[in-house]
């Protein structure tokens, strides 16, 4: 006969493997953490230029992140319009910790898909290491593309992409993938800090690189 395992240690096989998903997706939520947030302020706007000039071949992201990277030095403007043309695109993806798709984002994996498919730079996984990317800025700084991160209740950190006007896109727990409004109670609570990662410098190269 083959000794199966003991139903004790399956258990711990399992609590570790989710505590491992867990770690390096770096963003989790909880029950408590879903149950605590409000209704989230979501709204879509129309994309200024868009249909003017523009490729009707090509869809609105791809529009976007090629104006985007025809410019040696986009304004915040331009910035702005290429992070909502993705939230079109991503707009009610799940949330899933771990995920890094259409099936589902958590919070870092999808502020590291939008940096990379839209800036052409690669953020790290996790919020605990992305906290530490670009310079402290703040928040009455805040500018279109820059990093905007939070300390909700509980073990994770939470991280979003600031579009603009007081509002920010990223990876809800309870609604997936939505934009929010920083003047939210639940996120002037847990507001946490601000950070450039995408500097000048970064977007020049971007635009060298779609040039060449």
């Amino acid at each position: 006969m083959v000794a199966l395992p003991h139903p004790a240690v399956t258990a711990v096989r399992v609590v570790s493997v989710c505590v491992t998903v867990a770690f390096l997706a770096g963003c989790a939520g909880s029950a408590s953490r879903q149950s605590m947030e409000p209704p989230e302020d979501y709204f879509s706007m129309t994309l200024p230029g868009m249909g003017q000039g523009l490729n009707p071949q090509m869809s609105p992201v791809d529009n976007s992140i090629a104006q985007l990277r025809s410019l040696q030095t986009p304004p915040p403007t331009v910035v702005r319009q290429a992070l909502l043309a993705q939230h079109q695109r991503w707009a009610g993806t799940p949330y899933r910790i771990g995920g890094i798709s259409e099936r589902g984002m958590d919070c870092s994996g999808f502020v590291k898909t939008i940096f990379r498919d839209t800036f052409d730079l690669e953020l790290p996984r996790s919020t605990q290491d992305q906290v530490h990317e670009g310079r402290p800025i703040d928040r009455q700084e805040l500018q279109a593309g820059d990093l905007v991160f939070f300390r909700p209740p509980g073990r994770y950190n939470h991280v979003g992409i600031y579009v603009g006007d007081g509002y920010f896109l990223h990876a809800s727990t309870s609604q997936g993938v939505i934009i929010s409004s920083l003047n939210n109670s639940y996120w002037q609570r847990y507001y946490w800090q601000s950070r450039r990662a995408l500097e000048p410098t970064n977007l020049a190269q971007l635009s060298n690189n779609f040039t060449q």
